[in-house]
């Protein structure tokens, strides 16, 4: 059965597309069986992984709000060697129908339990706010991935989406348990970041990824080729940290498994 991962932050631009897409990648490299599912009406995981949104034909909007499957809706990223589910700005309206669907919270937990057995992992790249598609993306999850980027507002930021994280546990998904906060775009000069980051570990402890996401030009670039960073510069920096997530990410999995 797959472990299914909301890759989450309320705040924009602290590297949650590009942890979606290259942990996706970098845990076929691990040879596991991955479903990236793009539930960003900006279908910036999707252009990253070489698919032109307005070019999708079922996406993650149908899905939500068809019926159609998820194997209906799935493509085949065969560089990346993943599954996609990709988004376009078609998704921006399946808020609004959803408000008029008996148990919208579930839809998308629905959808994905009949491929649960096709997958190891599925990870959903989800909006930066709080709204009804992060709220099915967190109640079909069984954890949250969290990218923070070590600059001043991000402790602040954090308590918010704690916070959330508490009310979907109390009212649809008791079971939702948070993976782990990744440290991304860190730069070991900035002594700001190396504050934050020590406050992180103080904080949160063991739930802190030992890995750490350097500032990294190769994985600045990796998009626009529509690659992920492991398939355009698999010696950079921001590749060998991602296989590195990976690696912790499995060993937890097992953990908790054994």
């Amino acid at each position: 059965m797959a472990k299914t991962i909301a890759v989450t932050n309320q705040k924009g631009g602290v590297g949650k597309t590009t942890t979606a897409i290259n942990l996706a990648a970098s845990l076929v490299a691990a040879k596991r069986r991955v479903l990236l599912l793009d539930l960003d009406p900006q279908g910036n995981a999707t252009m990253g992984s070489g698919v032109a949104k307005d070019e999708v034909d079922q996406s993650s909007y149908e899905l939500l709000i068809t019926d159609v499957s998820a194997k209906d809706c799935k493509l085949v990223c065969q560089e990346s060697g993943y599954d996609l589910i990709g988004a376009n700005s078609d998704l921006t309206a399946a808020e609004v129908e959803l408000i008029q669907v008996i148990g919208r919270e579930q839809r998308l937990k629905l959808k994905l339990s009949l491929v649960q057995s096709d997958y190891d992992f599925i990870i959903i790249d989800c909006p930066p706010s709080l709204n009804l598609l992060t709220v099915n993306a967190m109640t079909a999850a069984d954890s949250v991935l969290i990218p923070v980027q070590c600059e001043y507002y991000a402790l602040e930021g954090l308590a918010s989406l704690m916070e959330t994280i508490k009310q979907i546990q109390q009212m649809v998904n008791p079971q939702l348990v948070i993976e782990g906060i990744l440290r991304t775009m860190f730069d070991a000069r900035n002594s700001l970041a190396i504050d934050v980051s020590r406050e992180l570990k103080s904080h949160f402890g063991d739930q802190v990824f030992r890995t750490v996401i350097p500032r990294n030009v190769r994985l600045a670039e990796a998009p626009s080729h529509g690659l992920p960073v492991l398939h355009y510069d698999r010696s950079s920096k921001g590749a060998l940290a991602y296989l590195a997530l990976a690696g912790e990410l499995i060993r937890r999995c097992a953990k908790v498994t054994a």
